[in-house]
């Protein structure tokens, strides 16, 4: 009886010494002791709550892509970025804090998939209605005395225009139209005589945008983007022929009417009133203008609008807070 006792005792301790020696030795027991010791276990499923409540909530901060289109009143519009949030990124600049902030968010940007140069070729007027930046639209034939301060004012407020020069005006002015160039502005084409383009045959529209394309790069080195009809006097033929020249057609949808020789609180008053988001702001090398340029980049810089020149104004780039792009 007593042998019996003993062996039941023996059995039963080696059965407990097998179950500890299979505990100790089972991966999954390590993991969890060192887990326990380095507190890992409980990171990491921090961390994947944190990651997945990115993902949750990234859709409520996405913006789709609007793509470039035509328009009734504005013959055409430029398309604009969409925004995607990017996780990982997003998720490395929240887990030192360990919970979701929206202004860590990360994004990158998404193009539309129809572009402006995918419609016919149309004069443009304005930008994106969502994009808060205008340009300038500088047209220049005459009005030397007034170029350098306007300069001297673009460059205080380190504000990019474009220029758009007639090209006799450069032949005539070569060191202001480099000057204009090398200040780090947009060069356009505003023709060579400055002709009612309306009322030109096919080879003298040809002419006076080839010509003026030619004296610009002679003299500058820049090869132009963008045609500014003279008196926005047009017609189907211009914008055909100027897209030969790899040229889009300019208009705008805020005009100082600076020739008529306004006073500044006139002129800005005219162009503050009309002024959103998109905006392309006519001006002239005048006197009003001259006066007026400081304070009115200052007002359009205060209602939250950049200044830009009209390619990036054109272009589709989203204007994002530089601490939310993905680099």
């Amino acid at each position: 009886m007593r042998m019996r006792m003993r062996m039941r005792k023996l059995a039963l301790v080696f059965v407990m010494l097998i179950a500890a020696w299979t505990m100790v030795n089972n991966p999954f027991s390590h993991t969890y002791v060192a887990g326990l010791k380095t507190g890992t276990m409980a990171v990491s499923g921090h961390e994947d709550s944190l990651m997945a409540e990115i993902e949750m909530k990234a859709e409520e901060y996405e913006v789709e892509p609007s793509d470039a289109r035509k328009d009734p009143v504005w013959k055409v519009i430029p398309g604009y970025n969409g925004l995607k949030v990017d996780v990982k990124k997003s998720y490395e600049k929240m887990k030192k804090d360990g919970k979701f902030n929206p202004d860590k968010l990360v994004f990158e940007q998404v193009p539309p998939e129809i572009h402006l140069r995918d419609l016919p070729p149309q004069a443009v007027y304005k930008g994106h209605p969502e994009k808060p930046m205008v340009s300038f639209i500088i047209n220049v034939a005459w009005g030397n005395e007034y170029l350098t301060g306007m300069l001297a004012t673009l460059k205080k407020h380190n504000v990019t225009a474009s220029f758009f020069l007639e090209g006799r005006w450069v032949k005539n002015n070569p060191g202001l139209a480099k000057m204009i160039a090398d200040a780090g502005h947009e060069i356009g084409n505003h023709s060579f005589t400055h002709p009612d383009m309306k009322q030109l045959s096919g080879a003298k529209i040809n002419e006076e945008i080839r010509k003026t394309n030619e004296v610009i790069e002679a003299v500058t080195g820049v090869q132009t983007k963008w045609f500014a009809p003279p008196s926005g006097s047009y017609k189907d033929e211009v914008v055909q022929i100027a897209a030969a020249h790899q040229l889009g057609t300019v208009m705008w949808s805020v005009d100082t009417i600076d020739w008529q020789k306004p006073s500044q609180e006139k002129l800005i008053s005219r162009v503050m009133g009309k002024v959103h988001n998109g905006a392309l702001i006519l001006m002239h090398p005048t006197e009003s203008t001259a006066s007026s340029l400081d304070q009115l980049i200052t007002q359009i810089k205060a209602k939250g609008l950049q200044i830009g020149t009209v390619s990036e104004m054109l272009s589709e780039k989203r204007i994002v807070p530089a601490k939310n792009m993905k680099e």
